[in-house]
């Protein structure tokens, strides 16, 4: 009976807490004999006793494996890996699964490549200044050029490039943005420079915007800025706004020039290969008359070496037969008769057929 009064319902000794002695819902675990199964885990696996080193051992050998283990690192597919060994850069990794040597040894920067990037030159866009109504604002600084014909032109580009080299864009150059702008406005200066403004403004811009590409790339690749020029693109070439209208009137009267140009072109394609073609036929004409000529003269000259060779042979056979071709020609339009005066008496000689048929009509 007194073994009941000195226990709780619940087999907890009493005054074990408020509530008049006792507990409510069941036993807290034992925090000593959580550590000291703990400890005994570790010491079965390490094979000794619960007062030696082997834990610490082991503790290390843990902590050594995780920091091997976090050299490992993943470059994505948009991304370079820049390693660095005590802050210096040793050497770039690709795309993948890689390992360099744990903190603080060696660290891994991994900057996007694939990103294009873009810098406008001459203009500044009002999303660029803080702004959201879309405009664009002149800088006239960067935008006025001189020709090589001593003109001055306002022009406007973009300069779109990528990182081709993560390692010499991060350490090479301290400035990227500035470096590129400066690099851009040289290359088009230049280019502008040794060229008249006629091309510029009109059919010459895709020639311009590959030169001054060319040229910026050689000048990045000297500074080894580990950047690649992608693209460069003319916003606007256009007069100074001074005198832009008046180059406009002489835009349009040599506009006008070119079309009384072209159409004197064509009428003067149409007219000289029909007067050509006329001449043509002239000289076909000519040729053919000559040839005519010749041949019948050289025919006559050999009918007549002919006829003297004949005549050579018998002078008085030919001269009679030229004498009866020469009179049949000659009498062959003639209406005469001929009488043979021995025809014979009492022969009517003649009898006028003819002009009694012509008296009948």
């Amino acid at each position: 009976m007194s073994n009941f009064k000195n226990q709780s319902p619940w087999g907890s000794p009493p005054g074990g807490g408020g509530n008049g002695g006792f507990r409510r819902g069941p036993t807290p675990p034992d925090i000593d004999e959580i550590v000291k199964k703990i400890q005994n885990t570790i010491n079965r696996f390490t094979g000794g006793g619960s007062g030696g080193t082997k834990p610490i051992i082991l503790g290390l050998i843990i902590i050594a494996i995780l920091w091997t283990l976090s050299g490992l690192y993943r470059v994505l597919p948009d991304e370079q890996g820049v390693v660095l060994r005590f802050g210096k850069f040793v050497n770039t990794t690709q795309p993948g699964l890689n390992y360099h040597f744990p903190y603080p040894i060696e660290t891994v920067l991994t900057p996007k490549v694939t990103k294009v990037n873009r810098i406008d030159i001459g203009f500044r866009s009002e999303r660029d200044s803080g702004f959201t109504s879309g405009g664009v604002a002149d800088v006239p600084e960067e935008s006025l050029m001189l020709t090589g014909d001593e003109n001055i032109v306002n022009i406007d580009f973009s300069v779109f490039w990528v990182i081709k080299n993560a390692g010499n864009f991060l350490f090479k150059i301290q400035d990227p943005q500035g470096t590129v702008k400066a690099a851009a406005e040289t290359a088009m200066r230049e280019v502008i420079a040794r060229s008249n403004i006629q091309p510029i403004l009109t059919e010459g811009r895709s020639l311009i915007e590959t030169d001054t590409q060319e040229i910026i790339q050689q000048i990045l690749d000297e500074y080894n800025s580990g950047i690649q020029i992608t693209q460069v693109q003319t916003q606007k070439a256009d007069p100074p706004d001074q005198v832009i209208d008046a180059f406009r009137d002489v835009q349009a009267a040599r506009a006008d020039m070119e079309r009384s140009k072209n159409e004197a072109e064509a009428y003067a394609n149409d007219v000289i290969p029909r007067a050509r073609g006329e001449a043509a036929k002239i000289l076909q004409a000519a040729e053919a008359y000559k040839k005519e000529v010749v041949a019948k003269a050289e025919g006559e000259a050999s009918r007549f070496l002919s006829i003297y060779s004949e005549y050579a042979k018998a002078k008085e056979v030919t001269q009679e037969r030229m004498f009866l071709e020469t009179m049949e020609k000659v009498l062959a339009d003639i209406n005469k008769i001929i009488i043979d005066k021995n025809s014979g008496s009492g022969v009517v000689p003649y009898l006028p057929l003819q002009e009694l048929k012509t008296g009948t009509n």
